[in-house]
């Protein structure tokens, strides 16, 4: 077994978690996911118990991911058909030190033993204890990010229905901004466009720190795609459909006028 490889590589769940098993299908099937490394998990339980034995290996990755990168969750399990475990793990994002990633994947270990996590596995009756592996990704610094689903959540019609905000998407998230709505039929045409109320972003300081910026007046119920975003968010709904399904729920960000995939699951509950 290999305890670290690139995430393309690491399709088996049992050894990588539904996470990193999610983004290897991405990646191999040609989806703009960002590139990175797969930890198992015996390796992040090593980690977590201080086995500094691997810590070289681990911290010498810093290198292909520099300057930034986003350590997060892959618990098998995750991003199931019946669990999502949205929100129930811990995603650190912007580490910036070599030495820094090694807390970051110990926070993550630790997020799948909370009582809320361990509450939402006994409510989707998931058995057994947590076992965590990690994905390490570049950081995606966005300028705008949001979420889509190819079947409205709120009506379950067939359509994408697209949330859209400034800078990170942990600002739609955590509820800080009433993001942009959009939907667009399965032929790509748009059917609606909703503004928001985005008065705050979240950017990253040169640190690496997430920090909460305010939005420029005029931009505050500016929509934030415009319908060359849209045309590319729909093509890549339909490319993700192929590889995962009808039914999906999609994380994705704009970086420089690059559409990137973060993150792509079926809904669930």
């Amino acid at each position: 077994m290999k305890d670290c490889v690139p995430l393309r590589e690491a399709l088996d769940e049992k050894l990588y978690g539904g996470k990193c098993a999610s983004l290897a299908r991405a990646l191999q099937a040609g989806l703009p996911a960002p590139d990175g490394y797969a930890l198992s998990v015996a390796l992040v339980a090593r980690i977590a118990n201080s086995s500094t034995a691997d810590f070289p290996q681990i911290t010498a990755l810093f290198a292909d991911l520099a300057p930034a990168l986003a350590v997060r969750s892959s618990a098998v399990g995750e991003d199931s058909n019946d669990a999502s475990f949205a929100g129930q793990h811990l995603s650190v994002l912007n580490v910036m030190r070599a030495d820094a990633m090694l807390d970051a994947i110990r926070s993550v270990h630790a997020s799948a033993h909370t009582p809320a996590a361990l509450a939402y596995r006994a409510r989707m009756r998931v058995p057994g204890e947590p076992v965590i592996a990690v994905v390490l990704q570049r950081q995606i610094s966005s300028e705008v990010a949001g979420v889509m689903f190819t079947r409205n959540p709120i009506n379950s019609v067939a359509e994408r229905y697209i949330e859209a905000s400034w800078g990170l998407g942990e600002a739609i998230v955590a509820g800080l901004v009433v993001p942009d709505s959009f939907r667009i039929a399965v032929d790509g045409s748009v059917l609606q466009r909703t503004a928001g109320e985005k008065d705050l972003m979240l950017l990253t300081d040169p640190t690496g720190v997430v920090i909460e910026v305010a939005v420029a007046t005029e931009q505050i119920s500016a929509l934030c795609l415009n319908d060359q975003q849209l045309g590319q968010l729909h093509l890549l709904a339909s490319n993700c459909q192929q590889v995962y399904g009808t039914d999906i729920d999609i994380e994705w960000a704009f970086h420089q006028q690059q559409l990137y995939l973060l993150q792509c699951r079926g809904i669930t509950r």
